[in-house]
């Protein structure tokens, strides 16, 4: 944003995170098609008689309307683009995840549309059933791509020959993807990085490299900040198991 006062009209976008502002506002972190992700200040959106509190939802596509200057315009108007249902409760804890990385590997006022797009595509599938696995590889290799930080899985890193199937790699997150050997600590199957590459991740052993080269790649990206979402579903997996 700049300092001159600007309005925008019902622009597709999806609310990251909000939170609370005095007694009925709340501040609302979006993430929109043509703008980004950027804070908006919502007057008047807490309490039984708030108007837009139903509206307000995450993982909901919406069309927003602001206004004003600086770093939090004011929200002036939102409502639903369409009438999609709420996201399978199995899947709203891998939706906040994907939330958590946009507010953490994307840099605000910097439009990012095809990003935008495969969110919402990804929030799609998750509400239509998809397999969570696949689903939150795919979307973690394409953040990683279009925030600047992707992934070389076509060749070797210090040679440039191509990524042999039958063969085993390493992922250095300063150089890349070395040749090792199978039995090596952290061998990745060539097989595995190139299913990962043509985005068609099918076998365990596929999803499971797919994981670890994925985590890797992003713990090395926000550099020691933990990420929130990981820590709670550590904690309901470890609950279920002993329940």
């Amino acid at each position: 944003m700049t300092a001159a006062k600007r309005r925008v009209e019902l622009t597709p976008g999806y609310i990251l995170h909000h939170r609370p502002w005095r007694d009925t506002s709340r501040i609302l972190e979006v993430l929109t098609r043509e703008y980004g992700r950027l804070s908006l200040f919502a007057r008047a959106v807490r309490g039984p008689k708030a108007a837009l509190a139903p509206v307000l939802q995450p993982f909901r596509p919406l069309l927003l309307s602001w206004s004003g200057r600086g770093e939090a315009p004011q929200l002036t108007h939102a409502e639903r683009a369409d009438d999609s249902g709420a996201l399978p409760a199995a899947s709203v804890m891998a939706a906040f995840y994907l939330n958590e990385l946009l507010l953490k590997l994307t840099t605000r006022h910097d439009p990012l549309p095809a990003l935008f797009d495969h969110y919402d595509a990804t929030l799609v599938r998750l509400r239509c059933g998809a397999p969570l696995e696949p689903a939150l590889r795919i979307f973690e290799k394409r953040l990683l791509e279009l925030a600047g930080y992707g992934l070389e899985l076509g060749t070797e890193a210090s040679s440039g020959v191509a990524l042999a199937a039958d063969g085993y790699y390493q992922f250095r997150p300063s150089r890349g993807l070395v040749r090792a050997h199978a039995r090596d600590a952290g061998a990745l199957a060539g097989a595995s990085l190139i299913e990962l590459r043509e985005e068609r991740l099918s076998g365990r052993r596929a999803l499971e490299d797919a994981r670890r080269l994925l985590h890797a790649a992003l713990a090395a990206c926000l550099e020691g900040r933990p990420l929130a979402t990981r820590v709670v579903a550590r904690s309901m997996v470890r609950k279920a198991a002993h329940s």
